[in-house]
């Protein structure tokens, strides 16, 4: 694959960019970045082969960067919202990666293709619980689950939010920054307008060296970015949230009817006991009986 030779790699901004990938699309941070992880010790960005591709999949889809570094396909993705279906969408990317890396070899030549080996990451700085480390694997979407499927996909979940992951913030500053930089946007965002909440993170964070020199250049863009990145996380807890809470209401409506039907059949308790015991009306119960006696 050609190596890109800029010295900003090209992200996905399909819809909007985030500050993780705004900070980790400058290819020394992207390095300390992945010798943090693989407790490596490259100093020489040229190494890095970016092949991030553009408009991939669909809307969730947004793969932040994606690398070869010595052989080995790197592919990291920021998430605020945690997704068992993850491995699914790594599969989808990568096969479009391997399809642009294999497009000038004979894939039905005899010699072997070979391929860089891949590393799916997910950096999790969402508000709901999860561990430190996790992996997600393709096998265990699978209706019919196999000891040795046939296809396998692993990615491995890091949690970044502050107090997690220490001995990897501690190993890349970068990064142990923008877990402090997203947890005082999301602390004065509770009591304060997300406009002020997210300017107020920016002076304090460039004053006590918080991501300074990111901050102090992309004050503007970092400010509209963070206003974007939490509304939109604020929007889809509250959409799970109103979907538990319907779910819950229309399970709770289930359950009762059920109730009244199953006293009906019994026919020990008059239709005003079953009133009282369910909460239902007169109309309520009549509907229920009727439908139950035309089964």
């Amino acid at each position: 694959m050609a190596e890109n030779n800029m010295d900003v790699l090209t992200v996905n901004r399909t819809y909007k960019s985030r500050i993780f990938a705004m900070l980790f699309s400058d290819r020394n941070e992207l390095l300390k970045l992945y010798n943090a992880i693989n407790g490596t010790s490259y100093d020489d960005p040229d190494l890095l082969q970016i092949n991030t591709l553009e408009n991939v999949v669909y809307m969730s889809m947004q793969n932040d960067v994606s690398f070869i570094i010595e052989l080995g396909l790197n592919l990291y993705e920021h998430q605020s919202t945690y997704s068992p279906n993850l491995p699914v969408r790594y599969l989808l990317y990568v096969a479009d990666v391997y399809s642009d890396y294999t497009k000038d070899m004979n894939l039905y030549g005899t010699k072997a293709v070979k391929l860089p080996t891949p590393k799916f990451v997910i950096f999790y700085n969402g508000q709901a619980e999860q561990p430190d480390r996790k992996e997600l694997k393709l096998s265990e979407l699978f209706t019919v689950p196999e000891e040795e499927p046939s296809l396998e996909l692993k990615a491995v979940m890091l949690n970044i939010n502050k107090g997690h992951n220490r001995k990897l913030m501690e190993t890349c500053k970068t990064l142990h920054d923008y877990a402090e930089y997203t947890s005082r946007v999301r602390e004065y965002a509770a009591r304060m307008p997300l406009d002020e909440a997210v300017e107020r993170a920016i002076t304090e964070c460039i004053s006590e060296g918080i991501l300074a020199d990111f901050l102090r250049k992309n004050r503007a863009e970092a400010k509209k970015v963070s206003i974007y990145e939490y509304d939109e996380e604020r929007h889809m807890r509250q959409t799970r949230e109103e979907g538990v809470e319907e779910g819950y209401a229309n399970g709770l409506t289930q359950g009762i009817e059920q109730t009244a039907v199953n006293l009906i059949k019994t026919r020990l308790l008059t239709d005003e006991q079953i009133k009282e015991v369910t909460g239902l009306s007169q109309s309520q119960i009549d509907t229920l009986r009727k439908n139950e006696n035309t089964q």
